[in-house]
Parts: C-alpha cells; structure tokens; sequence
C-alpha cells in the first residue's frame, strides 16, 4: 500500500529586478506596453507541488509516488527525485511538450511578473490511478493536488468510484474554479487542505457554511501562518497548534509542501492528528522545504587534532562539527527527524 500523490511537477525560473517596475510603466499607456527589464540573476528551481510533497515524504522515510505528467526534459529531475526515495515510474512523459515551467521577475519592492506555462501538465488527465495502485499494492490515499483542472475531477472521481481514500488539496486552483468544481473536488476527501484565506474562499464559492464543509469531510486542516495551524473534524473541538517560534525570516517557496509531507508521513506512522500538526509544524517552521533546489551533500566529519599530553584518545577521536559541502537545500520536514524521533512520538502518544 503506498500514498499516491498527484499534482504538477514544474520547474521555477526566478529573476530578480534591482529596479522598479513602476518606474518604466506610463499609465496612460499600458494599452501599447512593451517593455524588457535587464535581471541581476536566475535561478532554475525543482519545483511542483507533487513533487515537492513526494521530495518531503521520502525525505522522511516514505516511497510515495508520484502521479503527473512531464516533458522529456524530465530526465534529471526524474534522477534527482529517485535518489530522494520517490517512485516516479508511473509519471506521464508527453513526446510533444515540455515540462511546466513558471517564469518570475520580481523587482527591488517584491513587485513581480510571471507567467506560467502548463506544458505537458495539461496531459495529466489522460492518467488513470488503477494500473498504479494495482502496481503497488493498493494505495493508502490519493493526494489530489493542484495540476490540469480536468485531470483533478478525474482523479477525485475515480478515487469516488473505486473507494481509494483522497486526500483533497486544490490550492491554487481554488481563485480558477468555480464553485460546482470545488464541492466536486473536496466532497467526500478524507483529509482537505487549506490556509485560512482558501477556506473563507471554499466557503464563499461553494455556498457551503464552514459546519456543512465539516460534514462533507473527515478531516480539515488549515493553515494559518505564523500562527500556526488548526485541525477540524465534524462534531469535534477544533485543535490547534501554535507555530514554532520564529528564528530568522527565510525564502518561503514551498513551506505549504513541506507542512502537508509533515502531516502525512506522521499519519502512515500511525499518529494522531494533534501529534500529526505537532511533527509538520516543528519541521516546516525551521526551514521551508521544497524539492525545488539541489540536494545538499551529505556532511563530511572533520577529525580533530589531539593536544600531546592533554587528551585522552577518546577526547581526540573526532569532533562533533559537521561542514556541508556544495550548494544548500531547504531543509525538507524531514529535518524534524533530527530533534524530534520518531520513535519518541509515538512513545509519547
């Protein structure tokens, strides 16, 4: 049995702008627009909510696999992710498309231009989930995560039809759909995923009250920012967990991935959803995750230099620094490992 965890697979091309743009933009004139901005740097992320997620999972221990549609330019990416524990054989190549691919300029104030291009993602919704559980066994859930909207109802339809428990997350495709694809999309959803500003908008397009969304779900997490993340259930008391306290002000791209392979890994281990928030919260707070970058090089211990006559051999063994060679990664949910075991979660109930 494993998760599948359907959604984009994109990669990222930020730029930065020193400028303003609204410095070369005359009002009157936006109607003939044509302008170029000269950019400092780029730089070409790993990216997709999909993959993101599955980078976290097996980051965490997991082989979760990952359902989407990509060019063939996917070969690296592809490598890449298979190194990270994540099962790729049933992604959709297309012979004809590129890979998506979301393009950003962001000027001196955070002010941005960006395009994005769908690519082969729009072939997603030639993808059937039965061949991919019958190959692994069965499938645990099916994350439903944002991708082509045609391919989202088609995933959450099957999973309808064949009992695959589904997880809804329909994210960025929330401000796209309206309101007959959205209840189509997270009615029935063992788990729905939401920040508070989509839940207000789940509400506003469904039509549905916040207690009739409870009915129509097991259970509802909602992210809140810096404040953390609170967890519904229908006829429950709420449960919130507050955040980590913050350390220093980081890139947030991909936090949102690296809170759902938190929650969802400590829900295959068996914990409760308070511990479940518990584990995403220490992990995503410390750092944003997100498979958009290199993998970080495993770290490489340096052996300390004994004193004549001052140490015993023990002493001077080795020391306890690590040094991190080659370019650094956001450090995936899978760094709450390191503080929090999982085996002294599952102690403490």
């Amino acid at each position: 049995m494993s998760l599948l965890v359907t959604g984009s697979i994109a990669t990222d091309h930020l730029m930065s702008f020193p400028g303003r743009f609204a410095d070369s933009l005359v009002v009157d004139q936006l109607d003939k627009l044509s302008v170029s901005f000269l950019v400092e740097d780029l730089e070409v992320r790993r990216g997709g909510c999909a993959a993101n997620i599955c980078f976290g999972l097996g980051n965490l221990g997991l082989q979760p696999v990952l359902v989407g549609a990509v060019g063939e330019d996917f070969v690296d990416y592809r490598a890449w992710l298979e190194r990270h524990h994540v099962d790729c054989q049933s992604v959709h190549v297309s012979d004809s498309k590129h890979t998506a691919r979301f393009v950003c300029t962001n000027d001196s104030t955070m002010a941005q231009i960006a395009s994005f291009y769908a690519g082969a993602m729009s072939e997603a919704r030639e993808i059937e989930l039965k061949p991919i559980a019958d190959r692994v066994g069965g499938a645990t859930y099916v994350l439903v995560g944002p991708n082509d909207p045609e391919a989202m109802l088609r995933h959450t339809q099957e999973c309808r039809d064949r009992g695959y428990p589904f997880i809804a997350d329909p994210s960025q495709q929330l401000a796209f759909g309206d309101g007959d694809m959205i209840r189509d999309l997270i009615d029935g959803a063992a788990i729905l995923f939401s920040n508070e500003y989509e839940s207000a908008l789940i509400e506003k397009k469904t039509g549905w009250t916040a207690d009739e969304v409870r009915s129509r779900v097991g259970t509802w997490v909602i992210t809140l920012g810096a404040e953390g993340v609170r967890v519904e259930r229908d006829g429950e008391e709420p449960i919130v967990v507050a955040a980590v306290p913050e350390i220093q002000k980081v890139e947030p791209t991909g936090v949102g991935d690296a809170f759902r392979a938190g929650f969802l890994a400590a829900v295959d281990w068996g914990l409760s959803h308070e511990r479940a928030a518990q584990v995403q919260q220490r992990g995503h707070r410390q750092r944003p995750v997100a498979a958009h970058r290199p993998p970080r090089q495993r770290p490489r211990r340096t052996r300390a230099r004994a004193k004549p006559a001052k140490r015993s051999p023990r002493q001077t063994r080795r020391s306890t620094s690590t040094s991190w060679r080659g370019p650094s990664r956001p450090a995936v949910v899978a760094t709450t490992l390191g503080a929090v075991r999982r085996r002294d979660i599952i102690r403490r109930g």
